[in-house]
């Protein structure tokens, strides 16, 4: 059965169209669709009921010990307030799972973990941890509203106590909005600037309201994940796998060989050069790409699509997709099968938009 987030009553009395995911009753869209709630995040603003994400928490003295064993990032030169993009490798290699890590200080850390994955991910942590640190898990506590959009700077007209994170990967704690205490980061999963935002379920529903009151329209699982492919950002079970590692990712930026050990790190090393790339591929004419369905170069497979949609922002079919290294090139045609029907593609680089670095002009 699934479960609910706190805000399952308001989604369905904004007329929210609910799914399962997760293990929990979410909404695909809601009234205005799945095309429009994507374009209100790139021009406007939107939120999103995230309540399904995991959350963990490690303390005492040995909590950096522990995040540089257990996570394939470098975590020693993290300030307090920064948050850091990490995966979590099984001893072969494969990926447990992507997350972000905020640190509160050298002895305390959030981690914020995929919902799919939440109960597997704790159970790891608990089960790898060395040394004086405890872990805590927060999971069923809190909820998460990520408000996302070039206008998210409207929520400075409803915060008191502590300012909003102004860089991006920041956070802040004790951010107060209609009166309950939140902790706010400048992240999102979305391409487009934003905040993502935590807070204790019994006041999920008062901060909802308040972003209502000032115009961030509720967006649901449907645009959720047509902005993240767009901006070219990896999901558990498509970009990452047990089979696909972060290597193959091309998310190199967040495994540091160079650290001394980490879960996974010598897995890394036997498997060696990855065999597939990952890259960007656009519909050339008409059709629309799916994940899963295998790309050709001429008669022979060379891979296969990891996500791919129709994209409201560059009107087009698009995706991303793994194929061999030696055809990995801008402007290289192959072709995809859609339902035994050989589409046109180009490959293209990634992403497809990203501005979430960017601090946008209210105007």
């Amino acid at each position: 059965m699934e479960h609910k987030t706190a805000l399952y009553d308001r989604h369905v009395e904004l007329g929210g169209k609910m799914v399962p995911f997760a293990g929990y009753m979410l909404p695909v869209q809601f009234k205005k669709g799945i095309l429009e709630e994507h374009m209100i995040v790139r021009e406007h603003v939107g939120m999103f009921d995230c309540s399904h994400m995991g959350e963990a928490r490690l303390d005492g003295p040995d909590a950096l010990k522990n995040v540089n064993n257990l996570f394939s990032n470098s975590f020693d030169s993290m300030k307090d307030g920064s948050c850091r993009y990490s995966i979590m490798l099984y001893e072969d290699g494969g990926c447990i799972d992507d997350l972000i890590v905020y640190r509160r200080s050298q002895d305390s850390y959030y981690v914020i973990i995929n919902a799919s994955n939440a109960a597997k991910d704790v159970g790891w942590i608990r089960d790898h941890l060395i040394g004086d640190v405890k872990l805590t898990d927060m999971c069923d506590g809190y909820s998460q509203i990520a408000v996302q959009g070039p206008e998210a700077l409207k929520m400075n007209s409803i915060i008191s106590g502590s300012p909003l994170p102004e860089k991006y990967y920041t956070f802040t704690e004790h951010v107060i909005i209609a009166g309950v205490d939140c902790f706010i980061s400048r992240t999102g999963y979305t391409g487009s600037f934003g905040y993502e935002l935590f807070m204790p379920n019994e006041g999920a529903v008062a901060v909802w309201n308040a972003l209502l009151e000032i115009g961030v329209e509720p967006c649901g699982l449907g645009s959720r994940d047509t902005l993240r492919t767009e901006a070219a950002l990896p999901l558990y079970g498509h970009e990452i796998t047990e089979v696909i590692d972060p290597l193959t990712a091309g998310l190199n930026f967040a495994v540091k060989m160079d650290k001394p050990d980490f879960i996974g790190k010598s897995g890394l090393v036997k498997r060696g050069t990855p065999t597939k790339k990952r890259v960007g591929i656009k519909v050339v004419g008409r059709g629309v790409i799916r994940d899963h369905q295998d790309v050709y170069d001429g008669d022979k497979l060379v891979g296969f699509v990891s996500s791919g949609t129709f994209m409201a922002w560059i009107n087009a079919s698009a995706g991303m997709a793994f194929v061999e290294p030696d055809i990995a090139v801008e402007g290289k045609r192959l072709e995809v099968d859609v339902r035994g029907r050989r589409v046109p593609v180009e490959v293209v680089p990634l992403p497809f938009y990203n501005t979430a670095r960017e601090v946008p002009v209210l105007k």
